[in-house]
């Protein structure tokens, strides 16, 4: 199955809260989307692996993605091997995405600087015609490379190169996120507080995308950054 856009995250709710709006704008522009989570989120205070993987399925539903995959790296060890390259390398040749979203380049959990990384590498080596790599049923995966790599941004509010009005769709992005029950402000979750888990937290998403809306004079929007220069057709692409 092809795909659009593959949006990558190390953690399952990683892609909700980086890009869940701009996932959602393409879905209603009838665009096909995958999403690919890193690892189980296993080390996470609230929940558990299961939970996180029922969760993150309950959001896949809400959002209209195709395909939701976990490659079962180990959550906070995983490291930029050979083995974890491979890996995303195989769902990138899977899908054949024009587009990946990944996560940002640094921030404060230290997973999401070192997915980022592994992300981009695998996306160039998956064009590399000399490296085989087979699916599930055995088949050779021909070599893919997407068009581009963008960086959602996450927890700290980076410099974005640009950003996408997501307005329309942020209180349908909020919804996927609260699909996480264990993790987001659940009043009657028995669990220890964390520094996401309570209504601030959402306050703080709602505030950082309005204020990457404010720019380009929109309520809400996404931040992203790039690799390398992005090329427009002509001026009047650009708001």
């Amino acid at each position: 199955m092809k795909v659009d856009i593959l949006a990558i995250g190390v953690h399952p709710d990683d892609i909700e809260l980086g890009c869940g709006g701009t996932l959602l704008k393409h879905i209603a522009l009838g665009k096909k989307i995958g999403l690919v989570d890193l690892t189980q989120g296993e080390l996470g205070t609230r929940g558990t692996a299961e939970t996180r993987k029922e969760e993150a399925e309950d959001s896949k539903n809400i959002m209209g993605a195709l395909v939701r995959e976990n490659l079962k790296m180990a959550d906070g060890f995983f490291q930029h091997t050979e083995e974890n390259i491979l890996k995303i390398c195989r769902v990138v040749r899977k899908y054949k995405p024009e587009i990946v979203l990944a996560n940002a380049i640094s921030d404060r959990h230290p997973d999401h600087g070192r997915a980022s990384k592994l992300t981009s590498d695998a996306c160039f080596y998956s064009g590399l015609a000399k490296i085989e790599i087979t699916d599930e049923d055995g088949s050779i995966l021909e070599p893919w490379r997407p068009k581009a790599v963008y960086h959602y941004i996450q927890d700290r509010n980076l410099k974005a190169d640009f950003t996408i009005d997501i307005s329309n769709y942020m209180e349908k992005k909020m919804k996927c996120i609260l699909a996480y029950k264990t993790q987001f402000n659940l009043t009657d979750y028995e669990g220890p507080k964390t520094p996401i888990s309570g209504k601030s937290f959402m306050d703080f998403v709602r505030s950082k995308h309005q204020t990457y809306g404010r720019d380009i004079n929109a309520s809400y929007a996404e931040g992203f950054t790039v690799e390398r220069t992005i090329g427009v057709r002509n001026l009047f692409d650009l708001m």
